[in-house]
């Protein structure tokens, strides 16, 4: 007679904790990202060009301090670490409001930086430590799409306080929801660790190796999504669609999350290398799409609203299946003792291609006259991206996965 095996619990309470905790994190970030631009001109008088320089100091902090935090997680305790960066974002909403120059603005911006980049990669070790391996992908599913929904309501509840309230009030429920993403932080329990030897500093106690395969994939396939997420407002009123940007974000976050769930849970089947595959192939089609929404809306402008929309949520369902299945590859490729080295290349390669997608995008837009342009080479990108991962990428991982 067979014996179902029992399945492992998942949703212990340190789980829960540390998704809600996940939330608030993200839910005080997106609630002031849409509200700096108006912020840095009203109350500094700062220029357009100023604008993209001074936020994006926060996005380069966060990469320079991951392969550091990965290192750091791997060799000394991870709670700890974890609470003090999530202390210090907290306390920087506060110190938004004292700034008192665009000086200080600036430094507080590079420090919050700091503490997300080091507050991300804690987060994501220490939830892989406390869920069953067996449930791993379910579980970063679970894990992500805490950070979707606030991704969804985060920027919108702030937009709308922004036409209510002064920048004080909005800084303020920031730091409320960061201390209570704290105190939920603070009930999480983290299994014991035996002490780490402390190996001669390396690059591999920075970036895992075996790793750095994937992490080139990923990174030609954030590139892409770094020129949607910044610039995708700006192509929709160039080419005339009477749609709302809102709208586009939310049907993205949707597929985001309905897809995380799906994907989890064949990952945690053994179908890693399947699941990234079937997320590349449909973003390639998503962004080739994207590129032609210009010819589209020149000959009938409702198709290509609608085409456009369609468009949001199958990129959603094509990142949010890819997410957990790169993530859980990446921790599959090191021992215990590096998986925040692993978590930490993991996202040091997307924030390296969100980045370049940054930068390049507008310059590609202006240059060639047009973003479809850009979102052509997206699709360039993610085919390059698609073909690596099953030519070199996808036999490397069979070959080093160590489980």
């Amino acid at each position: 007679m067979n014996v179902k095996p029992v399945k492992e619990v998942l949703f212990t309470n340190s789980f829960r904790y540390i998704l809600a905790a996940n939330f608030l994190l993200f839910f005080a970030f997106y609630l002031i990202m849409p509200i700096l631009p108006f912020y840095l001109t009203e109350e500094f008088g700062a220029g357009r060009s100023l604008l993209g320089v001074i936020l994006s100091c926060y996005t380069v902090a966060a990469l320079c301090i991951r392969p550091f935090s990965g290192y750091l997680l791997d060799m000394f305790s991870r709670k700890p670490l974890y609470m003090l960066a999530y202390f210090a974002f907290t306390a920087i909403f506060g110190g938004y409001m004292l700034a008192g120059t665009l000086g200080l603005f600036i430094a507080l911006r590079i420090f919050h930086g700091f503490a997300f980049g080091m507050v991300t990669v804690a987060g994501n070790t220490i939830v892989i430590d406390i869920m069953p391996s067996s449930r791993r992908g379910e579980g970063l599913g679970y894990y992500g799409l805490a950070n979707n929904i606030a991704m969804s309501f985060g920027p919108m509840i702030g937009l709308f306080m922004h036409q209510l309230y002064s920048y004080e009030v909005i800084f303020t429920m920031a730091l409320v929801f960061g201390m209570l993403g704290l105190t939920m932080a603070g009930m999480v329990k983290t299994p014991h660790r035996d002490p780490v030897r402390r190996e001669p500093l390396s690059l591999d106690r920075f970036f895992l190796l075996k790793g750095l395969p994937a992490g080139v994939s990923l990174l030609l396939l954030s590139i892409p999504y770094g020129i949607t997420t910044t610039y995708v407002a700006m192509y929709a009123q160039e080419i005339g669609l009477g749609v709302s940007p809102g709208l586009y974000f939310t049907l993205m976050a949707v597929g985001l999350a309905v897809s995380r769930l799906f994907s989890g849970r064949q990952v945690d089947k053994g179908r890693i290398t399947a699941v990234i595959s079937l997320g590349m192939c449909l973003a390639c089609v998503s962004f080739f799409a994207l590129s032609e929404c210009e010819d589209l809306a020149g000959w009938n402008p409702g198709v290509a609203s609608a085409a456009f929309l369609t468009i949001a949520l199958l990129q959603g369902v094509a990142f949010g299946t890819m997410f957990p299945a790169f993530n859980t590859l990446f921790v599959n490729l090191a021992p215990n003792n590096q998986r925040g080295t692993a978590t930490s290349t993991y996202l040091t390669s997307w924030d390296v291609g969100i980045g370049i997608g940054l930068m390049v995008g507008a310059w590609i837009a202006q240059v060639f006259g047009g973003f479809s342009h850009a979102y052509l080479l997206g699709g360039v990108l993610t085919v390059i991206s698609t073909l690596y991962f099953w030519l070199y990428v996808g036999p490397h991982f069979n070959r080093n996965k160590l489980r």
